[in-house]
Formats: structure tokens, C-alpha cells, sequence
């Protein structure tokens, strides 16, 4: 090749790479019509009304998420963040609950965040394997404490949240691509939740709505290494901390003039392309302001891993029938799908390990908040006694069942009795749903310890009026201490 046949390749390819941004933005596709209906709806949440029995639902989660937010505020994930804030030595308008402290809205969502998941506390959205409230109410109270929304705005733009982010990992394929992949669902759905709900508070138009979603889309993260920690502080920032971040992030840097990608879930390189080449990307508006995934979102009766609830539903159930203390039993077997037994199958944090919870539920007839987060009890004589009773069971035939996780408890007695309760609806979830009184009940006793009594009533009260709350920075500071 002569010299200037390589000059004049050099410069033609010179030429070409200039061009090819040029070239890829004029072939740029237009954005689908399923974008435009989303971020219509998105943008419009603000200040449409929802159904009262939606709205009353959005009030349960809501003082749930706060009161798991209280109450992590002790644990090693909660005291952690706060190190962070403190070490940080920023201060702002945002409130840290359970504490004195105040940061900027990123990182209070951060915080507040990892406290609200600090431990298995906060609510659940079976369909989607996520943790909804801890990501999409730390966003929503940062911001909103920010821009001083009223009560009804942050109540919509929680139960927006709610909606976009569990849609997004129903378009991805739902709990079968999360028991199939090692990506997190939880992080994902939680920074898209996030990022609606905090867009929804900064009061966005539709077209900032599109580059909200890019932007949630270029912060999802996180794969399931999170099962190997054992202080519940990793997980705690996976589902929740880093997802609110996210979010919160997203809302910020569009509504200060930041533009993006029109159309993340489509054309090349989108974000199913990346994440979930078979998604079904119509799932995304699906049934959108008929079908309130609020509604559908889960409450936990006991403060453990939600793959637990069912076998202390079933233990609870075969107790009423037929009492009995620990020392009669001379076996305990709980099946369940295998995918379910992997997350809780002798883990070494108390309310994630199945066989130690049946174990104190044997022993206390109930478990408390206390009970399932006491790691010293792991180690306790009685507690492993009874522990070694209980055999865990992975059963292929419930795992057809799933999403549902279908529990079989069957209890052995020294007597000979054999007593057995299949779980189908668990306490708690949509099919066998808490009533206001129990959610209180709940409530009251994580937040009272920490706030006490009286600003545990006054915050109670305030969640149930919240439509009447014409600032949400009220409810920010009924959730500070000293």
C-alpha cells in the first residue's frame, strides 16, 4: 500500500467515526407509543386522585416502611449509614429518621433507605421479587421534604412508585427470570420505583419523565452476591439504600435541565436488550391505572424473611388447634420450592434462617421484633435443641406453585400425634390481607421503643390523615429524635 492510499484510508475512517454519531442520531427510532402512555401517566400522578380503597393501602405501606425505618435505625445496617452521614459532615433538609441528623436528599434517601431494609421488616411484592416501600418512601420523603409537597401529593407519588418499578421487572419476566438469573430484581425494580416516585414529588413533565427512566435505567444494578452477607448491610444497600439513591439521583439532575434517551425500553441497545432480550415490554402498561400494585404488595405479619412467613403462619395455625409446648415435639418439617429454601436454609442472620425462627417459635409460641433479631440466641442451648428438630424440606411440587409460596408445616409429637397445615394464604399478603388495626398494632410496637409512645400515636395518626397534611415536612419531623 502507498503512502497516500494509507492517508486516504486514514482520513476516509477519520471521517467515518466523526460522522457515526451524527449518522446514529439521525436513525435515532422515535419513542414507542407504550413510552409516551407511561410517562403521560407518570407526569399526570401528581395530581390524579386514586381510589379510596387504593389510597388506604398506600396509608399501610407507607406507615410500614416508616416504622421499618425506625426500628432499623438500631440495627448494625441502620447504625452503619448514620456512620456515614456523620463522617460525611454534610447537613441539609432532609430528614434521617430516628435520629438528630439532616442531610441533602441523596444521600437521606440513602440512609433512610438502608434502615427502612436494615432487616426483613419492610413490605413485599411477590410477583416482581421486590421490596417496594424501602426504596420508593425514602425517595419520596427526601424530595418531598426538599420541595415541600403536601400529604396527597407524596401519598401519589409513593403509590406511582409502586406502579413503575414492580412493572418493570414484570415486563423482564417477573419472579420466574429472577429464580432463573443472577441479577437482582430487587435493585432494579427499586431504582425505577425510586425514580417515578421522586420525579413524581419534583413535579415532571412527561418528556423529563423519559430521561428520568433512562437515567434509572443506566443506574440498575446488583446481582444476588448480596446472599453471602452476614450483617444484612450489603442487602440492605442493594434493595433499598442504593435503589432510593438511584432514584432520588435520576429526579435531581433532569429537573436541573439534564436531557437523555427519549425511549430506554426500545430500539437498539435498549435496556431489555441488555438485561432481558424476552421481555415482554407491553407489561409496562399493562392494566396502568386500573391494577394498583400497591394493592398487591404484601405486609409481613412477623418480622422475618418473607420465605418464613408462611411456615410461622403454619406452626401459629397448628398451635391454635391443637396446643403444645417445645418439649413435646419430636420433629418439625416445613417444605417448600427449592428456590424459596435456598434464601433462608441455615443462614447465619436470625430472621433469615428458617430453622432457627421455628425454633424460637417453638420455644416463645410467637415471634417478636426482639426474638428475630437476637444473634446471641443463635448460639443459645435451648434455642439449638429445638433447632435440630427441623428438617427443611425442598419440595419440587411446590415449586410449580410459584410465585405463590405454597408452606406445608408438619409437626411430630413424642406421643406419636402427627399434625400437618398447608399454607396457601399467607397473613399478610393480598389473598389474607392485615386489617388497619393489625398494621397499627405493628407499627406501634417498632416505633414506640425507638420514638416513643406519644409521637408513635401523633405519627400514626398523621399517616392516616395524610391528605389533609399540607406540608409533608411535618411528617419529617415527627420522625426525628432529640
Amino acid at each position: 500500500m502507498k503512502r497516500r492510499d494509507v492517508l486516504g484510508w486514514t482520513a476516509t475512517t477519520a471521517i467515518g467515526l466523526a460522522l457515526s454519531p451524527m449518522r446514529a442520531l439521525a436513525q435515532a427510532p422515535v419513542a414507542g407509543s407504550g413510552m409516551a402512555a407511561l410517562c403521560e401517566y407518570m407526569s399526570a400522578a401528581r395530581s390524579r386522585s386514586v381510589p379510596a380503597e387504593v389510597a388506604e393501602q398506600a396509608k399501610h405501606h407507607i406507615l410500614d416502611t416508616l416504622a421499618a425505618m425506625v426500628s432499623g435505625s438500631g440495627l448494625p445496617p441502620g447504625q452503619a449509614a448514620q456512620r456515614y452521614i456523620r463522617d460525611s459532615a454534610t447537613k441539609g433538609e432532609a430528614t434521617i429518621a430516628a435520629t438528630a441528623l439532616t442531610a441533602l436528599p441523596i444521600d437521606a434517601a440513602l440512609v433512610n433507605g438502608v434502615m427502612a431494609h436494615a432487616d426483613e421488616t419492610d413490605d413485599s411484592h411477590n410477583a416482581s421479587r421486590s421490596h417496594p416501600g424501602c426504596s420508593v418512601v425514602p425517595a419520596a420523603l427526601a424530595l418531598g421534604e426538599r420541595f415541600g409537597v403536601d400529604g396527597a401529593h407524596f401519598l401519589r407519588a409513593v403509590t406511582l412508585g409502586y406502579d413503575v418499578g414492580t412493572r418493570v421487572v414484570l415486563a423482564m419476566g417477573g419472579a420466574q427470570f429472577s429464580y432463573e438469573n443472577t441479577i437482582d430484581t430487587h435493585s432494579i425494580a427499586g431504582t425505577f420505583a425510586a425514580s417515578a416516585a421522586a420525579a413524581c414529588v419534583a413535579g415532571l413533565d412527561a418528556r423529563q419523565m423519559r430521561w428520568v427512566l433512562d437515567y434509572a435505567a443506566q443506574q440498575s444494578s446488583g446481582y444476588i452476591i448480596w446472599r453471602r452477607d452476614v450483617d444484612h448491610i450489603e442487602k440492605g444497600f442493594v434493595f433499598a439504600g442504593m435503589p432510593a439513591r438511584n432514584g432520588v439521583t435520576a429526579a435531581l439532575l433532569v429537573r436541573s435541565g439534564w436531557n437523555g434517551i427519549d425511549d430506554v425500553f426500545s430500539g437498539p441497545d435498549n435496556f431489555f436488550q441488555a438485561y432481558a432480550p424476552k421481555a415482554k415490554p407491553d407489561q409496562l402498561t399493562d392494566k396502568l391505572g386500573e391494577r394498583y400494585e400497591i394493592a398487591l404488595t404484601d405486609i409481613k405479619k412477623w418480622s422475618v424473611g418473607s420465605p418464613i412467613q408462611a411456615p410461622l403462619d403454619g406452626i401459629a395455625a397448628i398451635r391454635s388447634k391443637r396446643p403444645f409446648d417445645a418439649d413435646q415435639v419430636q420433629r418439625v418439617t416445613v417444605r417448600v420450592a427449592p428456590s424459596v429454601a435456598a434464601v433462608v436454609d441455615n443462614r447465619d442472620i436470625p430472621d433469615i434462617c428458617l430453622q432457627h425462627m421455628i425454633a424460637v417459635m417453638l420455644l416463645d409460641k410467637t415471634v417478636s421484633f426482639q426474638a428475630a433479631h437476637d444473634k446471641a440466641r443463635m448460639t443459645d442451648v435451648a434455642v439449638l435443641r429445638q433447632r435440630a428438630k427441623v428438617n427443611l424440606v425442598r419440595d419440587e411440587e411446590l415449586a410449580k406453585l410459584l410465585p405463590a409460596r405454597v408452606t406445608v408445616d408438619e409437626v411430630d409429637l413424642t406421643d406419636g400425634t402427627h399434625l400437618s397445615e398447608r399454607v396457601t394464604k399467607v397473613r399478610g399478603t393480598v389473598t389474607n390481607p392485615m386489617t388497619r388495626a393489625e398494621v397499627i398494632d405493628k407499627a406501634r410496637d417498632l416505633i414506640a421503643p425507638v420514638l416513643g409512645r406519644e409521637t408513635s400515636e401523633r405519627l400514626i395518626e398523621t399517616i392516616y390523615t395524610i391528605d389533609a397534611v399540607p406540608n409533608i415536612r411535618n411528617l419529617g419531623q415527627l420522625l426525628r429524635r432529640g
